[in-house]
């Protein structure tokens, strides 16, 4: 019998790796974002940020986004603002939990590439690529949702399959209710929680009519969904009543993109553009998991789990996207049609599965399989190309939109969908081709160059992408509060017609005050206000022409014309 030691170190070894490999996703995103001392994505981060004080015991302000938006993250992310004592270092402790929460993408794909059938090594390997995935990082660089959704899911496909496989009826049960608060966390984290919590219910109940799992187990599910989802209606309830704002118009939007037929073939399109981004943003290797899910709803050899969680995956990918561009209202912006974030909280779970589908499938299967996603790869970037015609070419161009594309395509100034598309077929046809050619002998090899290139794309699109994206939002930020002299405890006034992106920033900036939009001219200044940023007049007249009316307590400060910006103070 070999001795005692020998055992526990070979049962920890795994867990001593996964660790190593987490804490190095950590220092890989914390390293990404270093420089990263502010908002700069508005008005989402302002909005989250701003609810996050809240929820941290700091008093209300103006929420940018002018809805009260899901506050799941928000809570997440609440005791970084409840320790720091000024705006900057809050916000480097946001970054800090986002790459703790994101950095659990590595051992949850390990997981999940076990239950797949990879070995431990090879499996290790392509769950460090999969944590380094430029969709997955990118967001986390910011302080919104998509930095902790992707976890959020893969957990939820986990828990799902593992309530749904052959076992131990109290593992299962541990796992439907996992599976059932996380899609009530997702519900209050984003609206896409929605369709997760719709495709949970469905599937719990599905399976409790059909008896396809220990009813105790199901209901264990079923109770943990309802009170998530319930979590989540309180806690939305509980922020209305702290802000006096109107009600979110994404259900309104939502059903008219849906119902409307004037709308369907633009909503339709727009879905199109969304799965096609998807799959590009993924080499592919996404593809392969669309396929294969697909194909394993009718294939009756295959494990039930793992037939009704991959049929979960594709329902959940279409869905999302299909809800998404039914809700998006047209902005003149190119990703009105290709849009990156509200799918790519699907990248891992996609990865891993279309992983599985390279490791495990046979020669000519892996190929037949490459082949039908290169063509649905095409097919959507025609729909698409088709629909939108030469709004692709004209609308507005944003990098951080379409960041992954850009990178395939090498071009950050323009969408090039044909350019995109062949280099990330160029990918899958090498990685199925090399496969081809070694077998599983070469899977370690294979995972060590996706998980490098991966890093590699990250890398270059925070450099091309995220950090001038910041960049140029400095002096909308800590800028502006520098040069105009507000303290982060002054409670501030600005006018609609100061810049709205400053206005969305300072709202997070006036770290400890609060902030009010309004037009001195006709709405009542608040009493307790006493600093005003109005804009300056026309040209040649002072800045007090502007509120010519204003009470004799208030005087210009300082102003700056290059900006349009002028500081009222309070006496």
């Amino acid at each position: 019998m070999p001795p005692r030691t020998t055992i526990r170190t070979a049962a920890t070894r795994p867990a001593v790796v996964l660790l190593a490999g987490y804490l190095a996703e950590l220092l890989f995103r914390l390293a990404l974002v270093r420089q990263m001392s502010f908002p700069s994505v508005h008005p989402d981060e302002d909005s989250y940020l701003a609810l996050a004080r809240v929820l941290a015991g700091g008093s209300a302000t103006e929420i940018p986004v002018g809805v009260v938006v899901p506050g799941g993250y928000p809570l997440l992310i609440s005791p970084a603002l409840r320790l720091a004592d000024d705006p900057v270092t809050a916000y480097h402790l946001v970054m800090g939990v986002n790459a703790a929460v994101n950095a659990t993408v590595l051992p949850l794909a390990y997981v999940a590439l076990r239950r797949l059938g990879l070995d431990r090594r090879p499996g290790y390997l392509f769950a460090a690529a999969t944590a380094l995935l430029p969709p997955v990082v990118f967001y986390s660089q910011f302080a919104m949702t998509d930095a902790v959704l992707p976890v959020l899911v893969l957990a939820w496909l986990l828990c799902l399959h593992g309530w749904l496989a052959d076992g131990p009826p109290r593992r299962r049960a541990w796992h439907a209710a996992g599976a059932g608060a996380s899609a009530g966390y997702a519900m209050a984290v984003h609206d896409r929680g929605g369709v997760v919590v719709a495709l949970t219910a469905a599937v719990l109940l599905g399976v409790l009519v059909l008896r396809r799992a220990p009813w105790r187990a199901t209901a264990a599910g079923l109770a943990a969904l309802g009170l998530g989802v319930l979590g989540a209606e309180l806690l939305a309830a509980w922020l209305h009543a702290r802000f006096t704002v109107q009600e979110s118009a994404v259900g309104s939007l939502l059903w008219q993109g849906l119902a409307d037929p004037a709308l369907a073939g633009r909503t339709l399109a727009r879905t199109a553009g969304q799965t096609w981004y998807f799959i590009t943003s993924t080499w592919g290797i996404g593809g392969l998991a669309v396929v294969a899910c697909l194909y394993a709803l009718f294939d009756r050899r295959l494990p039930r789990a793992s037939r009704i969680t991959g049929g979960v995956l594709v329902a959940l990918l279409f869905g999302t996207a299909l809800a998404s561009a039914a809700a998006l209202p047209p902005d003149g912006r190119v990703d009105d049609w290709v849009y990156a974030r509200y799918t790519s909280c699907l990248v891992p779970a996609a990865f891993v599965t279309g992983v599985a589908v390279l490791a495990g499938y046979r020669r000519r299967a892996l190929r037949r399989a490459a082949a039908v996603t290169a063509g649905l790869v095409l097919l959507l970037a025609g729909a698409v190309t088709l629909a939108a015609g030469a709004e692709l070419r004209t609308s507005n161009f944003i990098p951080w939109s379409l960041p992954d594309v850009s990178f395939l395509a090498s071009d950050w100034g323009r969408l090039d969908m044909p350019r995109a598309s062949a280099a990330a077929l160029v990918v899958l046809g090498g990685v199925v081709l090399l496969r081809g050619a070694g077998g599983r002998r070469v899977l370690g090899a294979l995972g060590v160059s996706l998980a490098l290139f991966a890093a590699f794309a990250t890398v270059t699109i925070t450099a091309q992408v995220a950090r001038p994206h910041s960049v140029g939002r400095e002096g909308l930020a800590t800028g502006f509060t520098r040069a105009s002299g507000i303290d982060q405890d002054d409670d501030v006034v600005f006018a609609w017609d100061v810049d709205w992106s400053l206005r969305a920033a300072q709202t997070f900036e006036v770290y400890r005050g609060r902030v009010w939009f309004r037009d001195p001219r006709w709405q009542p200044v608040p009493a307790e206000a006493n600093v005003m940023v109005l804009p300056l007049p026309e040209a040649g007249r002072p800045p007090e022409a502007y509120w010519p009316d204003h009470p004799a307590d208030w005087y210009v400060e300082r102003f700056d014309a290059q900006q349009n910006w002028a500081v009222w103070h309070r006496r």
